[in-house]
Parts: structure tokens; C-alpha cells; sequence
């Protein structure tokens, strides 16, 4: 049974290292063409690629930190603290990134006056949309490569690598709010309302806001724990039916510790009549099938239990 393709670490990295240098240089930028014109929605792109640099920042230190091994005080490793850094990163994104624009734009909307210098930021945000197509494309490449037949939203759901799809969710995001930023500056200059600048600065909050939420929601579920997906569920469960002295498997449950750590459970009733020794053999060909069709499958447990044992124990857990 082929493997399916799981995110490579170092695929990852690239594309965060890549997204961290760009969002950099575009922050300094963008806070020089703040500063000299005057500009709402500048300054809010520049607080949103500052956020944008340090959210990638935090997500390579989880990567690290996610790369330690297994010790007594926890010993299914490190995984998991990806999944908790990008959780920080969407909060950061709402705390700071919207919650900054959106100041701003109402406090331009409030209080409006032109902007200087013009050309400034046009020419910025020129070079912005080239640093950030750049890091997009390297991202997109990268999910797409991974995400197989699945649609691009139902990949993102699917995906147990949040490296990937937070760089790429922000990349585009950043990319939406240059648009913004671009026709806000624009329409002000060209209809002499300078308040349009405000509402550029308001509307980029809210493009932000609804990134963070998503991010949120995404890296909630991969903290509290998902299953592999079900086609690895799927098959699992076919190479442990078809070995040689087993019955059939009573119950299989799964968990994914990191991007390409699972963690699988299994409750396994064996034929009547084979020894201690003919059982252990199995459990082991059976492991190593596992890890070598789905190499992510770090831990695997298997739990010797007949049809009616486990029926019991259901009923037990249920009366409990």
C-alpha cells in the first residue's frame, strides 16, 4: 500500500525562513513610507508585516523546540509545541496586527488628512507585492505539492502542518492587504477623500481578524489532538485485517503528536489456537508494515483483546 505524501520538515522550514527575510525587509520599508507621507493604511501594513516577521520567528522556534526528543517527563516528545507557538501566532495576529489597524483606520476615518507624498508609497507597495509574491508562490508551491486530490480549503482543514498553511494564510492575507492599501491611497488621492485612507487601514484590520480567527480555530484542533486522516485510518486498519492470525480489529484510534508523528492505538482479536510466541511474531510484521507504508506512524500499541472482551469493555466504559 503506497504511503501518502506527508510535509516535509525541511520543505517547511524553507518556506518560513523565506516569508520571515521578506516580511522583514518589507516591514522597514513600509514604516520609512509611513513615517514620510503620512499614510493609515502604511502604517497598518507595517505593523501587519512586523506581526508577519515575528509570527515567523515563533513558528521556526516551535519547529525547533518540536524537534526534541522523547524524554521521562514527556515521553511522546515535543510535538505538540508547534501546534501550541502557532496558536500564540494567531493571537498575535488579532491582538496586535488587527487590533492596531483597525485603531488606526477609525482614528484616520475620525480625524482625516491627505497624504504626502504619493509616489512613496506607491513605489513601496510595488516592491511589497514582488517580496510578497515571492514567499506566496514558494508557500503555494509547497502546500500544493502536499495537498493531493483535496480541495485547497479542505487541504488547509486536513493539513497537521501548521508551518505551512499559517505562512500561506498570512501571505495572502498580506498580499489582499497591499490590494487594499494600493486602491485605499489611490481613491483618496484621485477623489481628494482622505478618508479612504482610513477605511483602507480598517478594512486591512478586518482582512487580519478573519485570518486569526481561522488560524485559531485550525491550531485549536490540532491541540486538543486530530485523528490521521481517513484514508490512513483506512488503511491501517486494511493491513492489520489482511495479516495472518488476525480475526479482525475491534477498534483503532490514532493521533497525530506532530506534522509527522501519529501516535496509533489498537485493539486486535486474534485467531483461537495461536501461541504466545506466534502472537508476538505477528504484532511485530504488523508494526513494521505500518511504519513502512505510513513512516509517520511513530508509536504503535497493540492491545491483544477477543471480539467479546472488548464488547465488554465498552459496555463498561458506557455504565461508567
Amino acid at each position: 500500500m503506497k504511503a501518502p505524501k506527508i510535509m516535509s520538515a525541511n520543505g517547511s522550514k524553507k518556506v518560513v525562513i523565506a516569508a520571515l527575510v521578506g516580511n522583514g525587509l518589507i516591514a522597514v520599508t513600509k514604516f520609512v513610507a509611513a513615517f514620510y507621507t503620512g499614510s493609515s493604511a502604511m502604517f497598518s501594513e507595517a505593523v501587519h508585516s512586523v506581526v508577519d516577521t515575528s509570527n515567523q520567528g515563533l513558528i521556526l522556534y516551535g519547529m525547533g523546540r518540536a524537534q526534541r526528543p522523547a524524554d521521562e517527563r514527556h515521553p511522546f516528545g515535543y510535538g505538540m509545541e508547534l501546534y501550541f507557538w502557532t496558536f500564540i501566532v494567531a493571537v498575535l495576529l488579532f491582538a496586535v496586527g488587527a487590533g492596531v489597524s483597525i485603531y488606526e483606520g477609525v482614528a484616520k476615518i475620525n480625524n482625516p488628512h491627505p497624504v504626502s507624498n504619493v509616489i512613496i508609497n506607491y513605489v513601496v507597495l510595488a516592491c511589497a507585492f514582488v517580496f510578497e509574491a515571492v514567499a506566496w508562490t514558494m508557500a503555494f508551491k509547497e502546500f500544493k505539492s502536499r495537498k493531493g486530490r483535496l480541495g485547497y480549503v479542505e487541504a488547509v482543514r486536513a493539513s497537521k502542518d501548521p508551518a505551512i498553511f499559517t505562512v500561506l494564510l498570512e501571505d495572502t492575507a498580506a498580499t489582499l492587504g497591499l490590494f487594499v492599501a494600493f486602491l485605499g491611497i489611490a481613491c483618496g488621492q484621485a477623489f481628494d477623500l482622505p478618508v479612504l485612507d482610513g477605511v483602507a487601514s480598517l478594512l486591512i484590520g478586518l482582512i487580519l481578524a478573519c485570518v486569526s480567527w481561522f488560524l485559531a480555530i485550525e491550531c485549536k484542533g490540532l491541540l486538543l489532538g486530530e485523528s490521521a486522516s481517513s484514508s490512513v485510518v483506512r488503511g491501517i486498519r486494511a493491513l492489520a485485517q489482511a495479516s495472518s492470525g488476525i480475526r479482525g480489529v475491534n477498534e483503532l484510534r490514532t493521533m497525530h503528536l506532530g506534522p509527522e508523528d501519529l501516535l496509533v492505538n489498537m485493539s486486535v482479536d486474534f485467531m483461537d489456537g495461536l501461541s504466545s510466541s506466534e502472537v508476538e511474531r505477528v504484532i511485530s510484521l504488523l508494526e513494521k508494515e505500518i511504519k513502512s507504508a505510513y513512516p509517520q506512524a511513530k508509536r504503535i500499541f497493540i492491545e491483544v483483546q477477543s471480539l467479546a472482551g472488548h464488547h465488554a469493555s465498552v459496555k463498561s466504559e458506557a455504565k461508567g
